[in-house]
């Protein structure tokens, strides 16, 4: 049996991994963990935004709303017909209930409302996540834009290594599905991306920016269990999830890996 240990976000300086599975976010000030559930919607949330060239501004607003909202999980149900992560309501015009439990989906209604709030880059946090949610109780949003911030800086790559992800057992090596789903999500999640072939078995993804590719990262890390990813480099750093409580490691680049804005993915 497989333990999946899901996390609370919780402020603290130095959080030591725990047995089982589980993710990690590590800020300037703390650290926040997650389970690879929350982790890998958080990288889809940093995803669209990055599709979208949104600033991590909108990021950190749509953490403390998802957060506040769902606790970063794609909910089944909700108060009256909420579902999804952001507790969108079909009823409300937000889109079909099978359109809003799609993590894609739902993350670019809530950035299409977003950015339709004029100013919502210099609003509190909770204003502006209260703008686009009409909540009963808006100041709710306000506790997690700390966590918000942390987790924009790590998912959307303008703080690099920053996010990594431990599986128990074998799950990562032995996943459900390989690379060319991946990359096909990968495209539903940042746009076109250009997706070559390598040695090792391994997939090239090249990016265009060094933010976008430590985003790309955090997304194929937090998704390696399923895709059975057994190791992804960048930049002269390495994850492998034999070893993924280790986090970010150096690596030795040769050849194709020393491209600059190429990302190299693994598996077994």
């Amino acid at each position: 049996m497989i333990i999946v240990a899901v996390f609370a976000i919780t402020r603290m300086r130095h959080y030591v991994p725990q047995a089982g599975s589980g993710c990690l976010v590590r800020g300037r000030s703390f650290e926040v963990p997650l389970s690879p559930s929350q982790a890998g919607i958080a990288a889809t949330i940093a995803g669209v935004a990055t599709h979208r060239t949104l600033p991590a501004r909108a990021v950190t607003i749509a953490y403390a709303t998802a957060l506040q909202e769902s606790d970063l999980q794609n909910l089944t149900y909700g108060d009256r017909d909420s579902v999804g992560v952001f507790q969108q309501r079909p009823s409300q015009g937000w889109g079909t209930r099978s359109e809003l439990l799609d993590p894609v989906y739902s993350t670019g209604k809530f950035f299409a409302a977003l950015t339709a709030v004029p100013g919502y880059q210099t609003m509190r946090v909770y204003q502006a996540a209260q703008a686009v949610q009409r909540s009963a109780d808006g100041f709710a949003y306000n506790q997690y834009a700390p966590e918000g911030s942390i987790l924009a800086a790590g998912f959307t790559g303008r703080q690099p290594r920053a996010v990594w992800c431990w599986y128990s057992g074998a799950a990562a090596g032995t996943g459900r599905r390989r690379l060319a789903a991946a990359a096909r999500e990968l495209a539903r999640v940042y746009g076109p991306l250009r997706i070559g072939h390598a040695a090792d078995p391994a997939t090239t993804v090249t990016v265009g920016t060094r933010a976008a590719g430590w985003s790309v990262a955090t997304w194929l890390v937090t998704n390696a269990s399923d895709y059975g990813i057994t190791f992804v480099r960048y930049r002269g750093y390495q994850w492998r999830a034999a070893a993924g409580q280790q986090g970010w490691t150096r690596y030795v680049a040769t050849g194709h890996h020393r491209t600059p804005g190429r990302l190299t993915v693994g598996y077994g």
